[in-house]
Formats: C-alpha cells, sequence, structure tokens
C-alpha cells in the first residue's frame, strides 16, 4: 500500500523546494472522511486515493493535482460536500474534484443516458481544466489494477469502457505508458484466455530472441558509430493487445506477425535523425509503403518520430523508430512531459493543435441529445489514427483512418456535405467509398440536386459527417412520419367512431402530455415511426374523457383498463422499457444471447428487432428508433449463435469438433466445412445456447480440441 510518504518523496524529487502543506492536509482530511470504509479487495479504502495521488506524482503533476487525487472520492462516497473542499483547499482543487465526481443525484432513464452523461460532464470540466481528465485517468487506472475484485459484469462493464473511452483518452494526451498498461488490462478482462494464451506465446517468443535482438542492436550501433552518430538503440516488445488487435483487424494468426519487437533509435538532433533513417535503407532493404514521417508531420497528442519497416538479419521484418530524446520523452509522457498548463489552461498557442480533438468533443456533446450517438461521436473523435488530406489549395484537413470524400465534404461545410455529387482526388473521379490517404488533394463536386443518402453513414467516418447525414435524414423522416401518424390515427378514431379533427382542436394537447410527449407532433410522430399504436392514443383519449364523467357508450371501447406504463416481458425473454403489445424478432445478423449488450430498433410494421451493441449493421440505423431493452432472468430458452471454427485439415476434426460442441451441452442446428489451399479447414456451426456463459463453456470446449487454430463468434452476415 501506498504511504503518504512516497507521494511527498516523489514530490520533492522533481520540486524540491515544494511547500506540501496542502497535499498533507489533504491525506489528514481524505482519512478522516474515508475512516471505517473498505474496498473490495479488503484494504482500507484511503489505499485507493493514496495510490491515485502516487500515480499523479509520478507524473510529475502540480500539487493542486495531486491534492484533487487525494480527495476525489470524497464528495461522491462521504459527507463531504464541494464548499467544504473549497473552504478548505481553494477553488482549484475543488473544480477538479468536482470535474471528477459522477452525476449521482440525478434519476437516469437507461444505463447508456448515465454513461453518456457523466462522459458529458467530464468532458465540460476537462475543457475548463485539462487537470480533470489527468487525475480521472489516474482514477481509472488504479480501478483497473484491482478490477479483479469486481464481479464478473462490473468487470466486463468498467473495462469496455476503458478500452472504449479510457484508453484513447490516455492516448489523445500523449501518454504512452499509461494507453498501453489500460489497454492490456480491460483486454485480460474482456478476453481472458486469448490474453493468457498470447501473453504466455509472447513471451515464449521474446525469451527465444533475446540473441537476435541483442545482434539487430548491436548492428545498429556500429553502423551509426561509422558515421559518427551517438545513439541508444532499444528493442521494445509491442504490448499484447496491440498484438492481438493486429492479429484480428488482419485475421492473422501469431506465426504471421513479424514485427513484435520493434526497435528504436534515438539520437540528439532532427537532423540526424533523417540522416540516421538513410543508414538503415542502405543497410537494409525497406518495405514499400511502411514508412511514415511524424517528425514533419506530427500527431495530434504531439507524438513524433519516424517509423519504417526493413527485411533484416535473416531475412525477417523489423519495425525501427526513429527520434530524438525530446521526442521519446514526449511520446511516453505526453503532456505532462511539457507541462503547457498554468491552473489547468494551455499556455502554449504553439502546440495548442493538440487539443483540435477536445473542441469537437465539446461541439458535440452540445449538439448530440441521444446518448447512443453521443457516445459514438465521442468514440470516433478519440480515434487515434490520423489521415492528413489537402484542400486544391494546399489547406490541411485531419481525418481518422477510413474517411471518405463525404467526410471531407462535410469538413469543409455542411452544405457542400449535403450536395456533394463526387469527388476528384489528385485529378482524378474517384467513388464516394473511396478512403483518403495521407497527402491527397481532394476537390469535391457538388449539385443541388444531389442529397444526403442512408448509405452515406456506412461509409462516412467522422462525428460531423454521420451527424449532419443524420440530421438531414431525421428532418425528411419526421415529415414522412407525421403525415403517416396523422393518417393512421385517424383510421383507428374513425374505427371507434370518434371524430379525429375534433381531437386535434380539443384533447390532442392532454393525450400528447399523457403519453409522455412535449407536442402533439412528437405524438403523431412517434405513432408514425412505429414507436406507439395508433390504439394507445385512442386508450389515453379514452381514459381522459372517462374521468371528466363524459358518456362513453357511443365508442367501441367502454372498459378502459388503464395499464401503467411499465416494462413488457417478451417470449424471447427481453424487456423493453416504456412500450407494450410490441412483436420482438432477435436479430439474424448478429444472434444475440442473455448476457450480450443489446439494444432495440423499431421497425415500421415488424415491432422491435434486438441486435448485439457491437452489431455492425446497428451503426447506420437511426437513433430515434432506438429503444432501451434488456434480458430477463426467468426464461427457458435456448438461442442460436454462429460460431466459425479454423482448424488444421485432418481426418476427423469434424467429429471432434462437433462431439466438444454436444459434450458443453449445446444442440448443433447447422453445420458446413470449406477446406483452404493452405492445409486449414473453416467450420461454420449454428448452434443453441443458454446464454453467454454457456457461449463461453463452448468456446472452451472447442478450443482444447487439438488442431483448432481459432473460434469466433460471426459478428453479422
Amino acid at each position: 500500500m501506498i504511504r503518504i510518504n512516497d507521494i511527498l518523496d516523489q514530490i520533492h524529487s522533481y520540486m524540491p523546494d515544494a511547500d506540501t502543506t496542502m497535499v498533507e492536509k489533504a491525506y489528514v482530511y481524505s482519512a478522516k472522511v474515508h475512516a471505517g470504509q473498505k474496498r473490495l479487495s479488503g484494504e482500507p479504502y484511503l489505499s485507493h486515493p493514496l495510490a491515485v495521488a502516487f500515480i499523479l506524482a509520478q507524473q510529475r503533476l502540480d500539487l493542486a493535482s495531486i491534492t484533487a487525487g487525494l480527495l476525489h472520492d470524497s464528495v461522491e462516497d462521504t459527507l463531504a460536500t464541494m464548499e467544504e473542499l473549497e473552504d478548505m483547499f481553494g477553488k482549484d482543487v475543488a473544480r477538479i474534484v468536482d470535474g471528477v465526481t459522477k452525476i449521482s443525484q440525478i434519476e437516469f432513464q437507461s444505463k447508456i443516458q448515465k454513461q453518456a452523461e457523466n462522459i458529458r460532464k467530464m468532458i465540460l470540466a476537462m475543457s475548463k481544466d485539462i487537470r480533470v481528465l489527468l487525475v480521472k485517468l489516474a482514477d481509472r487506472l488504479h480501478n483497473m489494477r484491482t478490477l479483479q475484485y469486481q464481479k464478473e459484469y462490473k468487470r466486463i462493464k468498467i473495462a469496455r469502457e476503458t478500452l472504449d473511452i479510457y484508453a484513447p483518452l490516455a492516448s489523445r494526451l500523449g501518454i504512452d505508458w499509461m494507453k498501453r498498461e489500460l489497454e492490456d488490462l480491460a483486454f485480460s478482462f474482456l478476453y481472458p484466455e486469448e490474453y493468457n494464451e498470447l501473453k504466455q506465446e509472447v513471451e515464449t517468443r521474446l525469451g527465444e530472441r533475446k540473441a537476435y535482438v541483442e545482434e539487430v542492436k548491436e548492428i545498429i550501433s556500429k553502423k551509426m558509430a561509422e558515421f559518427s552518430l551517438s545513439c541508444r538503440v532499444l528493442g521494445r516488445p509491442k504490448h499484447i493487445y496491440s498484438i492481438f488487435r493486429k492479429m484480428r483487424r488482419q485475421n492473422v494468426t501469431i506465426d504471421e506477425i513479424y514485427d513484435l519487437i520493434a526497435f528504436r533509435i534515438i539520437l540528439k538532433s532532427v537532423t540526424e535523425c533523417y540522416e540516421a533513417l538513410g543508414i538503415i535503407h542502405s543497410l537494409w532493404k525497406p518495405v514499400p509503403g511502411r514508412f511514415k514521417d511524424y517528425i514533419s508531420l506530427p500527431k495530434a497528442n504531439m507524438y513524433q518520430s519516424l517509423h519504417t519497416t526493413v527485411i533484416g538479419p535473416y531475412g525477417e521484418r523489423m519495425e525501427i523508430q526513429i527520434r530524438t530524446e525530446e521526442m521519446d520523452k514526449t511520446a511516453s509522457e505526453g503532456i505532462a512531459a511539457h507541462w503547457l498548463y498554468k491552473e489547468g489552461r494551455i499556455i502554449s498557442k504553439d502546440q495548442a493543435r493538440q487539443f483540435d480533438w477536445l473542441k469537437r468533443l465539446m461541439e458535440w456533446q452540445k449538439e448530440l441529445e441521444d446518448p447512443r450517438e453521443f457516445l459514438e461521436s465521442v468514440r470516433m473523435d478519440l480515434f487515434p489514427d490520423e489521415v492528413y488530406a489537402l484542400t486544391p489549395n494546399g489547406e490541411i484537413k485531419e481525418f481518422p483512418v477510413g474517411a471518405t470524400p463525404i467526410d471531407f465534404a462535410y469538413a469543409i461545410h455542411t452544405e457542400v456535405g449535403h450536395h456533394c455529387a463526387g469527388a476528384k482526388v489528385n485529378g482524378k473521379m474517384v467513388p464516394l467509398k473511396y478512403q483518403l490517404q495521407n497527402g491527397d488533394v481532394v476537390q469535391i463536386i457538388t449539385s443541388k440536386h444531389h442529397v444526403p443518402s442512408r448509405d452515406w453513414l456506412k461509409i462516412a467516418k467522422t462525428s460531423k459527417a454521420r451527424a449532419r447525414i443524420r440530421q438531414w435524414i431525421k428532418t425528411e423522416e419526421r415529415g414522412k412520419s407525421l403525415a403517416l401518424g396523422k393518417d393512421l390515427c385517424s383510421r383507428e378514431f374513425k374505427k371507434h367512431r370518434i371524430n379525429f379533427n375534433d381531437f386535434i382542436k380539443t384533447d390532442a394537447e392532454k393525450v400528447a402530455s399523457g403519453l409522455s410527449f412535449k407536442t402533439v407532433d412528437d405524438m403523431l410522430i412517434a405513432v408514425g415511426y412505429g414507436k406507439i399504436s395508433p390504439l394507445q392514443v385512442v386508450k389515453r383519449y379514452l381514459k381522459i374523457k372517462h374521468e371528466e364523467g363524459v358518456d362513453l357508450k357511443d365508442t367501441d371501447i367502454v372498459d378502459i383498463q388503464s395499464r401503467p406504463k411499465t416494462r413488457k416481458t417478451s417470449k424471447e425473454g427481453i424487456l423493453i422499457h416504456g412500450h407494450d403489445d410490441i412483436m420482438i424478432h432477435l436479430a439474424k445478423c448478429c444472434m444475440p444471447v442473455p448476457g450480450d449488450e443489446v439494444v432495440g430498433y423499431i421497425t415500421r410494421g415488424r415491432g422491435v428487432t434486438i441486435h448485439r451493441e457491437n452489431c455492425p449493421n446497428i451503426a447506420a440505423l437511426e437513433p430515434d428508433r432506438k429503444v432501451e431493452v434488456a434480458w430477463t432472468t426467468d426464461k427457458d430458452v435456448n438461442y442460436p449463435v454462429k460460431l466459425n471454427v479454423i482448424t488444421a485439415d485432418q481426418k476427423g476434426m469434424l467429429a471432434a469438433v462437433s462431439n466438444a460442441i454436444s459434450a458443453a451441452e449445446a444442440n448443433i442446428l447447422e453445420a458446413n466445412v470449406v477446406t483452404t489451399p493452405d492445409q486449414s479447414a473453416h467450420f461454420t456451426f449454428v448452434a443453441e445456447v443458454r446464454d453467454s456463459a454457456h457461449l463461453k463453456k463452448v468456446f472452451s470446449g472447442i478450443k482444447q480440441v487439438g488442431g483448432v487454430m481459432r473460434v469466433s463468434r460471426q459478428t453479422s452476415r
């Protein structure tokens, strides 16, 4: 357990004359308010704020940040108040603690909404004082280091949020060591079997390659010395999650990953870096298309380095990074390497570009009301890799990898995006799905007759483009849904011998309010979308008239049983918040099972289709028609799930894998096999499982079969 003296010693190592009275006072206060509280590990709760403060001190941060680290949970988990903290420790510290404190007093309709609002609050706070984010990252890092004490469902939820939000935030601040640790920790909890297998495999291979690493380092050092270049040469293994991500992205095994170790050459000046690059390329043949110059064009988080891949000794590929000492420090520590802040504010205009992404987040948190859409925009804007394209006038535009001319068009202006009819890249016409490359010169061709298509959502990558396309579609759909809603309600009212026009003039506002809509148009649009039925509108109207004592004998509905607006359980074991009498379908594209995070999508005439949250097909659907759903626990139902299994092409594999699935108590509905020229067999099974825990048992059984190389779950068709 970290002690206060460890923190004070660390502070004095980089601020020898610092007055640490405030830090010591915060320690005493934190110990007092957290007295008697225990963590799930059994340790005193105080161990957590101490660990957070120590991480901040290791980053050489200021006293206010470290003080806030000691106090960050005091308002959320004790009787301490923000006013008390401000009186005792000043506005600076209180502001940071407030920014880190979750919103706990408000009742939210769903977990997604709660998560989104907490992220919104943090973004607002860190836009005023970036130290809020530094404290939050330290808090999350220590929580991840002790995550094993949480229940499994919480471990998965926290690890997923860490991978989606907090590791990219650390990357955006350039804190590479923290990003790597957060990713590896999250990976270990989300995919424990894959993590342990890969970790063991990597450690074994690195042990076997020690002699090779030393040989390469010696060759590089001697070659640099020949040209009078003084340098440090390092051979660093890639972290586990980056290897796993590369295996998935390229659909390869670890045997096909040739750059488990990245070599780094660290020199004194930029001139020496380019000289060293020439020496390396004369020594070993470079791999075409694998050179990147982040010195002349730094990443948004200030990262600078030259990257090249060469065919090294024994014909093996090697990745080599070349940078100065200063660049290496920045690459590891990010903003902590160059403390640009006074009271949490940027004071260097030259490096303010690093926070363009924060401006974008601020923009989207104001504009996007739908929590899922907001969280999606946050994830996309935190995407760490960038592509730089140019306008015909030479203006540089920054985009995430995979961005298209549509993204470019919306980056220029919303109207240019809306009327984008085509694009020229480097003087040649390209399709709108073309993926922009570094250095592309892009010219957008517009036409007043062209308007956004829903298909654009499948190829647009930036938050701005996707939000603007959705906004346009939503406006168009709103008009169509309003007309359809009026028509459906008119027919339903006519069926029950009620004059719809009289209803609109007299009681429509009361009914809309009773059904939780702000306006009558909102209610009719919801009917048009299929969110509520026309019958629900009629029933609410009749209930109001009944309460007013109006004679209802002339209608076809006399006995009105007002049922509360509660969750309705479907035959599929799904709970739908705020809806009843709705058909349920499980999406065939992603085949969700209990335990998966799921979302419902209202389809006109077909009820609600249930998708897995990570289903690729859900991303392009309208946020307005998504509904919160959850699994019930009282359903004894089996669910189909599609499995992909890759094995060695040898006799008896189909029988062995089938037996493993059956031994895990899963029923096989379909089985297909295809052999490939590389002596492997690709099996596709559709099996019935009870839930995600049962699915893990099936996975585990298949992996134990000799000859099985990979098992995965098919996410979409």
